[in-house]
């Protein structure tokens, strides 16, 4: 049976590509719509067959990527078929469709939602709320995952839903929030991504993709998760010929990061269907597997704590992160963390190095800090800024973009 629906899939990926109205699900999934300032927004609901309206059911919120579909993404990755499996609730709302294309605005990216600033995070926020009026959901277990423009929206909405979502998963992704990350609690991550994927480099830069977008290299966006959680310690699990696993532990509420590199697929979702056109999907990871197991042991807590109580944990050493977002224009968040106590200053400087900003300049204790520059005054180019605490020097490297 199962043979049979991924070669319907196959199918229904490349009729999904080359058409505009709704393909029918072959789950017996559900379309559905809301209206949101304006605008009739589409989803696609399945319910499993265990469900029961007198026990709180935790739900999955998977987004398509850009050019795709609620079905699409319900082909791509079978979890309508892990629903049924754990006994969960999987809605897949759609983007905003322009010109037969569909997009999400993720803050950065892309296409028409992004350009006409379509509020998706408030769209997201409407349609949990009527979904739960109409089904029995666990309010602790809601969870987001998605491919590609969809896994940047994750980022977006742990970023401005954090009271809602418990934990995401992205995959093949990046995140591109324009505005500093600050979200109202601490929110696990675990993210999927391959070495080949060239649409969305994990090094960073413009992807091969038909939006032409920066994305920003992954390293920068974990250093973000790293300090926004309050992770002090970081493991690299496995590194061998089928993939790397990074771990970020000791957060705040248990708010860990795992990050899944896999040699083998490309821009696909691990463990899934090959879209049409698209890479071949990782074969070493099943991505529906590690992020249920992992969305499981990630409910909201039941007492959250601010995210600011970040800088009350002990670093082990001396560290500068790279500024995030970057490019940047015209507000950028640099965080750094000081393992004892010590005089801090921390500079921007130029291209010929001379000083423009000093942004720290205080006896500092020990702990991690953030702090928000905003170059609104500075001309477009390469800046540099420089953090010395004690005997301690590191400099990194800024491009304001106006």
């Amino acid at each position: 049976m199962r043979i049979k629906i991924i070669a319907s899939i196959i199918f229904c990926s490349f009729l999904v590509s080359s058409v505009s109205c709704h393909v029918k699900s072959v789950y017996s999934s559900v379309y559905d719509s809301l209206t949101y300032k304006g605008l009739v927004r589409t989803y696609l609901i399945h319910v499993p067959p265990g469900y029961v309206n007198t026990k709180p059911t935790s739900m999955i919120i998977a987004l398509h990527g850009g050019f795709g579909s609620a079905v699409n993404i319900e082909n791509q990755s079978l979890l309508s078929i892990k629903s049924d499996e754990a006994n969960f609730i999987v809605v897949y709302p759609e983007g905003v469709r322009v010109l037969g294309v569909r997009t999400w605005n993720a803050g950065g990216c892309c296409g028409a939602a992004a350009s006409f600033n379509i509020d998706d995070v408030g769209f997201i926020d409407t349609l949990i709320e009527k979904l739960s009026a109409e089904y029995t959901i666990d309010q602790k277990r809601i969870f987001a995952t998605g491919i590609s423009n969809g896994g940047m929206m994750c980022y977006r909405l742990a970023s401005d839903l954090a009271n809602k979502i418990a934990a995401i998963a992205p995959v093949a992704a990046t995140m591109v929030i324009k505005t500093v990350v600050n979200p109202s609690r601490a929110i696990p991550i675990i993210h999927f991504h391959s070495f080949n994927d060239t649409n969305v480099p994990y090094t960073g830069g413009i992807g091969s993709g038909v939006s032409g977008h920066y994305n920003p290299p992954l390293d920068s966006v974990f250093n973000v998760w790293m300090n926004v959680n309050g992770c002090v310690k970081k493991d690299t699990i496995k590194n061998d010929q089928d993939y790397l696993l990074v771990k970020w532990s000791n957060c705040i509420n248990n708010s860990e990061i795992h990050f899944y590199l896999t040699r083998d697929g490309g821009h696909s979702w691990p463990g899934g269907v090959k879209y049409l056109p698209g890479d071949e999907p990782s074969k070493v990871i099943n991505a529906d597997d590690l992020l249920w197991d992992f969305f499981q042991s990630h409910p909201i807590p039941d007492s959250t704590s601010a995210v600011n109580e970040q800088c009350n944990k002990i670093p082990n050493k001396f560290k500068l992160f790279q500024n995030y977002p970057n490019p940047f224009n015209p507000v950028t968040e640099i965080n750094y963390q000081l393992p004892e106590n010590s005089f801090a200053s921390l500079k921007v400087y130029d291209v010929l190095g001379t000083e423009v900003v000093e942004l720290v300049n205080n006896w500092m204790e020990a702990g991690t800090y953030k702090v928000t520059f905003n170059a609104s005054s500075l001309s477009s180019g390469i800046y540099f800024y420089s953090l010395t605490a004690g005997n301690n020097h590191e400099l990194r490297k800024m491009v304001i973009l106006k």
